[in-house]
């Protein structure tokens, strides 16, 4: 897949986020091994813990529907500036797919980065958890 569409995939996904409190609307899309495509948005919480990531929500979507190899995530942000994931999405990124793609997307083009570069010392699962 074109990481374009998936940058306009992850667009789409956050039209629907639930951001009453912050006013930062995020999607994000997350491509699979296999090809197939899991979106997601943030959704906001009046108790701040209950919030959850639009990165997160992807994953999680996905995971449950069994897919569990990713080769790519898409993030955009209402703010039109390269958004990174916050810390808990770059351990739950590590958890399932420390070799993924992230894509960091603007109003005029977008960035690939290795995960690694966004994480380079892991708690991980792989290394920490034998």
């Amino acid at each position: 897949m074109d990481y374009s569409k998936l940058v306009e995939m992850a667009y789409e996904a956050m039209s629907f986020s639930y951001s009453p409190y912050s006013k930062f609307q995020v999607g994000a899309a997350v491509l699979t091994e296999e090809g197939k495509v899991f979106t997601g948005c943030n959704i906001e919480c009046a108790s701040y813990g209950g919030t959850n990531c639009a990165e997160r929500t992807a994953i999680f979507k996905a995971v449950s529907e069994g897919y569990k190899n990713f080769k790519a995530i898409a993030i955009v942000s209402s703010s039109r500036t390269k958004t990174q994931p916050c810390g808990i999405c770059r351990q739950v990124i590590e958890e399932f797919a420390p070799d993924i793609e992230v894509i960091l997307a603007d109003e005029m083009d977008y960035t690939v980065y290795k995960f690694r570069e966004f994480l380079p010392l892991p708690f991980s699962p792989h290394e920490h958890l034998l």
